[in-house]
Formats: structure tokens, C-alpha cells, sequence
């Protein structure tokens, strides 16, 4: 396929518009066509981004033959249902993050895409940036030796999202920070390192500051305002470690909201470098000739990650390219965080069931 690539997007919520203006960016894509349950959204936002047809499900959307792919912009509990959906009308899927509630759903969209035998790419846009995508190549070529130790810090002070909405109300969204934010840095962390094979989990979750929503002080609030006739009965503090095998183990400590200073990397310890992803220029800490050495890792910054994400799928979907994050991928990841509430719930490690 080398014509341009029709795209769909259902859900034009934020995320949404995030898709269209990416999609505004990559030559080879034109949306024609936007679906959402909000009448009054789905007008607005067809006329923000330029869009001629709209439609109010994600049924008639998926019966246009007009359109060849779709992206999926809706709550983690409608990923599911929707890309299987697409994918008996025909249509190529990316699919937002996370991939669905649990890995079982995510077997199931797997199992759709090869009955339809259409592409599959996960929205794991943080594997777009320049500085991962540096770091991924120096660990491929041996930079850091043996992977041995991961430290994830993923901490905002203030930080739930759509409080009320369906972000906080776990029959749709799954979870909260857990399945929410820190599935950007669990994916971000075994894909830089090619760690795909967790083993074992021990981790516990907490929820200290999202209910009563009204004692819930904030700066600024994605998905917000509060609505507060809604519910908060999800996680806002998940801490853990992995075991990968005997090969390595990995901690993380991520947080929609705590007491604590702002945080957001990973670091990557190997027998011959270590290396922060998420901490300013990444700098290799290694030894050169006998001394420690310091390696400052030079590459061009200049990316818009959503595009370049759209971009390698509109070239996998024209046969062109590989998606760069595949749905068996995603059910590593979601069978990860399966295990990790498993293992709250019952203060005790627990084996991933991959």
C-alpha cells in the first residue's frame, strides 16, 4: 500500500486530539473520520482538527469502508471490545495504552489481529524519544554489559488525573497510577533493556489521597476538573521489584501522588556502564583505559514523539516498516501488572503468568 493512509479515530477526548495533530504531521496519513459518544465534544473536535465525518459509535465508523486503519482513544475498558471490533470490520489498529484491563483481553485482541491478519501497534510513545531510542541502541551494542538492576522513579506530587472520571473508577479504567503511568515506564524499561521475561513480583499498592476527592488539593489537573459526584477507588502508589529469572531484578516506586519531590526516570545498571533514562542528557557511566569515565551520549532532540509514533505505524500498515511496540509486547506488560496487583492483594510475591 503506498497510497495515503484513511484513518479513523475513535474517542475524541484528549488523547484523541493528540492523535490528530500527529497524525497532521505525517504525510503519508489523513484522518477523515472521528467517533465519539459526546455530541457536543465530537463537533467541536471535528472542526478543531479538520475532520469532514463523524460519526456517534464506533460501529458506523468501523462499517465506512472508506477508512483503512484506526486508532483507539477510548477508556482501558472499551480497548478491548473496540480493536476486536476493528479488526473483524478489516481495519489495522493502534491501540492506546494500556492494552486492556488484564493480559487475558490482551490475548484475545492478539488472537483478532491474526484471525484478520492486520497490524497491531501499541501506543507506547515514550519509546519514540530520542533519548530512549539512544540509550536502546547503546545498550544493544553492548555499552552497559550485562543488565543486572533497573530503578524505576516515577513520582508526581499532585498528579490524578480526571479525578472522578473514568481515570479513577477502576470497573473502566483497571486501575489507577499503576495502569495509568507506570506502564509507560515497565514497558519503557524492558524494551531499552530487551528484558522480556519477568518472572516473579513481589509489590504492594496504596490509596492515601484521592478519597474524599474534596480533600484533594491540586495545581493543575489532566482530564480534570474534579467531578466529585464520581469515585476514587483505585491505587495512587504502587512500589515493587521484579525478578527477571536469576539475571535481574528491577525496583519502581511510582506515585500519581505523595509527599514527595518530583521524579521521573529509570536507570539501567550493567557490569560494564549504568545509565538514567528521564534524567536531563544521558550520560554513560563507564571506564575507559583503566579510569572511570563519563560518556555523554550525543544525539538530535529534535522529535515530536506522537508523530514519529503515527508515522512507523502509517509505514507498517503500507508495508513498509515493523511497528515498533507489537501486541505480544503488550501482554508481557499487562500480564506484568496483572501479577503486581495479584501480589498486593495478597502480601506475598506471586510468578507472572506470561
Amino acid at each position: 500500500m503506498s497510497k495515503k493512509v484513511k484513518i479513523g479515530i475513535i474517542g475524541a477526548g484528549t488523547i484523541g486530539s493528540v492523535h490528530a495533530d500527529a497524525y497532521a504531521k505525517v504525510a503519508d496519513a489523513e484522518v477523515v473520520a472521528l467517533c465519539d459518544i459526546l455530541a457536543d465534544r465530537l463537533k467541536e473536535k471535528a472542526a478543531r482538527h479538520h475532520i469532514a465525518k463523524t460519526y456517534a459509535t464506533h460501529q458506523e465508523l468501523l462499517a465506512d469502508a472508506g477508512i483503512d486503519a484506526v486508532s483507539v482513544c477510548v477508556p482501558n475498558c472499551s480497548h478491548a471490545p473496540i480493536a476486536i471490533d476493528a479488526f473483524k470490520a478489516g481495519k489495522h489498529v493502534l491501540l492506546e495504552k494500556p492494552m486492556a484491563l488484564n493480559a487475558k483481553l490482551g490475548r484475545d485482541i492478539c488472537k483478532a489481529r491474526d484471525a484478520a491478519g492486520k497490524i497491531l501497534q501499541m501506543g507506547m510513545v515514550r519509546r519514540q524519544s530520542p533519548e530512549a531510542e539512544v540509550i536502546q541502541q547503546a545498550i544493544a551494542k553492548g555499552r552497559l554489559g550485562t543488565i543486572y538492576q533497573i530503578n524505576i522513579k516515577q513520582i508526581r506530587r499532585r498528579g490524578i488525573p480526571g479525578l472522578g472520571g473514568w481515570f479513577t473508577t477502576k470497573a473502566q479504567s483497571g486501575g489507577g497510577a499503576l495502569i495509568d503511568i507506570a506502564v509507560h515506564s515497565l514497558d519503557l524499561a524492558m524494551w531499552t533493556t530487551g528484558l522480556w521475561n519477568p518472572t516473579r513480583v513481589s509489590a504492594k499498592t496504596y490509596s492515601k489521597f484521592g478519597s474524599p476527592m474534596r480533600d484533594y488539593h491540586y495545581v493543575s489537573m489532566w482530564a480534570g476538573p474534579p467531578k466529585y459526584n464520581g469515585k476514587f477507588d483505585v491505587d495512587d502508589y504502587v512500589a515493587g521489584m521484579v525478578r527477571f529469572g536469576k539475571q535481574a531484578t528491577m525496583s519502581f516506586e511510582v506515585a500519581w501522588a505523595c509527599n514527595a519531590e518530583p521524579e521521573n526516570y529509570i536507570e539501567i545498571l550493567g557490569d560494564k556502564g549504568g545509565i538514567k533514562l528521564g534524567a536531563g542528557e544521558p550520560v554513560l557511566m563507564t571506564e575507559m583505559d583503566d579510569y572511570q569515565a563519563d560518556v555523554k551520549l550525543i544525539y538530535d532532540t529534535k522529535r515530536d514523539s506522537f508523530a514519529a509514533e503515527m508515522a512507523k505505524f502509517v509505514a507498517a500498515v503500507q508495508g513498509k516498516g515493523e511497528v515498533p511496540a507489537t501486541g505480544e509486547q503488550g501482554v508481557i506488560v499487562m500480564s506484568l501488572l496483572d501479577a503486581i496487583y495479584k501480589s498486593s492483594e495478597k502480601d506475598q510475591e506471586v510468578a507472572i503468568g506470561v
